[in-house]
């Protein structure tokens, strides 16, 4: 039963969590919290993955032996946090540093949950895995060491969940299959021939060659790919070193973003074709094989896709149990490394609404004034407890395939 002590402990847990963020696998007094807090609840927490924890609920009721996982992250962003009416109590401790997209709350819901399900452990059929999870923000991203350290061995579904700054406040909002994109980020470096400005007869000019493909690249791209299916764009030009000479190199570093791993190659064979073109358009046979570029693609977290059966009886439960509960959600080109796990084992990833502008949490996930509706709290860590109870007692409703 949820009391007001329950939800001051859950504010608490999130506040302490705020006040100490940590980065990419350095999420060292984080583990040591998340250790100790789990040592309160009853539970043994164990390392993995360098900073982040695991630890198991083993259920004494008869019936199930079906193990579900419940992952929160740990990691916050390298953000200095903008002092505000509302966060002077709490405000991070380390400077430059941030809980800034709410993972501060995600750890304190999951523990939440794990403090209810231990007050049912007597009756719990299977078993709970509680996933801690470091470097969630730095592709290639810690979920990679979890799987790979084994922690989901022995486990047959997982569950996450995601504060959203755009969502109002406690809306639960999910959908079956694809829900958030794969990011990929692109490093291209073009050569070309240097040289004074006077003599451009004598220069093969990489700046205009990168002007041209920025110029172009997204045109090319809507010929093949529908728009809406969809993002790229430029973080960084880098070349020459004064205002009357052409350099001989151009480094262009950006990102694309698309919903399935198909769309991810045209736009892959699009890009090279247009800088493919582009050579040819600026080569020049006194400077033999100039100009030539380098393209190099780092694949980051692949599309996020809920599993459908399983999807849609947490759906189900979940609207039986919560108002504001919905599937009206369009995917959207956020990147998760959840989405590693879910192409392990089924499961399901949740949005859950902060926005709440009676109160002036209007700002979005990353900003320097980002926070969250501490009432979201109770309604994260309940929603998990009932998908992860509805599971253990009837897990082939969220495991049988689906016919085709």
């Amino acid at each position: 039963m949820i009391n007001e002590q329950f939800k001051d402990w859950l504010k608490t847990l999130r506040r302490e969590f705020h006040r100490i963020p940590e980065v990419n696998f350095r999420e060292f007094r984080t583990q040591e919290k998340v250790l100790e807090i789990l040592e309160e609840l009853g539970l043994k927490g164990l390392p993995i993955a360098n900073t982040g924890v695991i630890a198991t609920i083993e259920g004494k009721g008869k019936g199930s032996t079906s193990t579900i996982a419940l992952r929160a992250d740990m990691d916050g962003l390298e953000v200095t946090e903008e002092v505000t009416s509302m966060n002077r109590e709490y405000i991070s401790l380390h400077p430059g540093f941030m809980h800034a997209c709410g993972h501060d709350a995600h750890m304190a819901m999951v523990l939440g949950a794990a403090r209810l399900l231990m007050q049912q452990k007597d009756d719990l059929k299977g078993s709970v895995r509680l996933i801690f999870q470091p470097a969630e923000e730095q592709p290639p991203g810690g979920a990679l060491e979890v799987i790979k350290e084994g922690g989901l061995e022995g486990v047959d579904a997982i569950v996450g969940l995601h504060v959203f700054s755009n969502i109002h406040s406690g809306e639960i909002k999910f959908r079956a299959g694809p829900f958030m994109a794969t990011s990929n980020i692109m490093t291209i470096t073009i050569t070309g021939k240097d040289g004074h400005h006077l003599s451009p007869q004598l220069c093969i000019d990489p700046i205009s060659m990168a002007s041209r493909f920025i110029g172009c690249i997204h045109t090319e791209i809507k010929k093949r790919v529908p728009e809406d299916r969809f993002i790229l764009g430029f973080g960084k030009i880098a070349g020459g070193s004064q205002f009357n000479r052409t350099p001989d190199e151009v480094e262009i570093l950006g990102s694309f973003r698309t919903f399935d791993s198909k769309d991810t190659g045209i736009i892959e064979n699009s890009i090279k074709h247009t800088l493919d073109r582009i050579m040819v358009e600026y080569k020049n046979e006194a400077f033999g094989n100039l100009p030539v570029y380098e393209l190099e693609i780092l694949h980051g977290n692949p599309v996020l896709v809920n599993e459908p059966v399983f999807s849609r009886q947490a759906l189900t439960v979940l609207k039986a149990h919560f108002p504001f509960v919905s599937e009206d959600i369009e995917p959207f080109f956020g990147a998760e490394d959840f989405a590693h796990y879910l192409n392990e084992i089924p499961g399901v990833y949740m949005g859950l609404g902060t926005y709440n502008e009676k109160m002036g949490i209007t700002e979005g996930n990353h900003s320097s004034r980002f926070d969250i509706d501490e009432d979201i709290l109770v309604r994260g860590a309940e929603a998990l407890t009932t998908i992860v109870l509805d599971y253990l007692e009837q897990p082939e409703k969220y495991l049988r395939k689906e016919v085709p």
